[in-house]
């Protein structure tokens, strides 16, 4: 039996949320550097590695067969082409957009698993989140063009927050697949590798082809990189799912939500993004949906348990 949310488990979902926030600023901070699509490729195929490593030498983990040839190859090909929508669009919007718009995923999650599993579908309460959380998307895009000449969206960053969007629905995806396939009983480190791997291949393949191979080794372009192999695409997506095996993904899921609140403070405080008042707006209404369409699971999960705990002769 899982356990219930505890201080520990507060404190580590920080921690991620924190280190999750961040790996935006941490791209978009080096790219004059650095592509960030070459930052992809040159991360993800580096922690493969490391987590090829410590799951068949320390964790000893037993990976199943036949996966890759199926359901392994689609959740890395997803996976693959969310970062890479992620690369391309850091290089038309701000960090502090990318971070709301790519934290959009458990919605199109939850969307794709009501199609998918009869025992997920959405009832109203989680419909009322969808809404909203498109609300919000929808006064990202539309109240800078009401408030009148300059204030709109550049092409640019109107091009980027699409990118951003489609790499929400491209994580999304990755979830459902995840969730409705044989995947799931495979061990996480074994998930990851082929994700990581397929996503370091397809952006260093990208990369040579459209000659973005360039790279100025400089102090803030090897912390960076550094940072995000080790500490974002291999410690923290293996502590992650440790914590799906330990707690409830319910509450997890509704504490993860602070990720795109640090994603746009780093932004702002890091990097100077400029935080309209309409991106405010958009942004807090896309967090509170997804809090909402989250909520529901929590509260469904508390009410069995609950259930479970009153004793029979009272039932009756």
């Amino acid at each position: 039996m899982k356990r219930p949310i505890d201080t520990n488990a507060i404190a580590v979902m920080i921690l991620l949320c924190l280190i999750w926030g961040l790996q935006q600023s941490a791209m978009k901070i080096v790219a004059d550097s650095v592509d960030p699509m070459l930052q992809i490729g040159l991360r993800s195929a580096c922690a493969a590695l490391i987590v090829l490593a410590l799951s068949r030498v320390f964790m000893r983990d037993r990976w199943h067969r036949g996966l890759f040839f199926g359901p392994g190859l689609l959740a890395g090909a997803l996976f693959a082409l969310e970062f890479l929508l992620v690369a391309e669009g850091l290089r038309w919007t701000t960090a502090s957009h990318m971070a709301v718009f790519l934290y959009t995923a458990p919605i199109f999650a939850a969307i794709g698993l009501h199609v998918a599993q009869p025992d997920e579908r959405m009832g109203a309460v989680r419909w009322v989140g969808v809404a909203i959380t498109f609300i919000g998307v929808a006064a990202i895009f539309v109240l800078p063009e009401l408030r009148g000449p300059g204030a709109a969206l550049t092409p640019g960053m109107l091009l980027g927050d699409v990118l951003g969007l489609a790499a929400g629905l491209c994580w999304g995806m990755t979830t459902v697949v995840i969730r409705t396939t044989r995947v799931s009983e495979a061990p996480p480190a074994q998930t990851l590798f082929y994700q990581l791997a397929i996503a370091g291949a397809a952006a260093l393949g990208f990369c040579t082809l459209t000659g973005r191979l360039s790279l100025e080794p400089t102090p803030a372009v090897m912390v960076s990189l550094s940072f995000q192999t080790i500490v974002v695409c291999s410690l923290s997506f293996l502590v992650w799912f440790r914590m799906l095996q330990i707690y409830r993904s319910s509450r997890l899921g509704v504490l993860s939500f602070m990720t795109p609140v640090f994603g746009v403070v780093s932004g702002a405080v890091l990097l100077g993004d400029a935080l309209t008042s309409e991106f405010l707006l958009g942004g807090a209404l896309v967090l509170v949906g997804m809090i909402v369409v989250q909520a529901q699971e929590w509260i469904i999960s508390r009410r069995a348990l609950r259930a479970d705990r009153v004793p029979m002769c009272e039932r009756a």
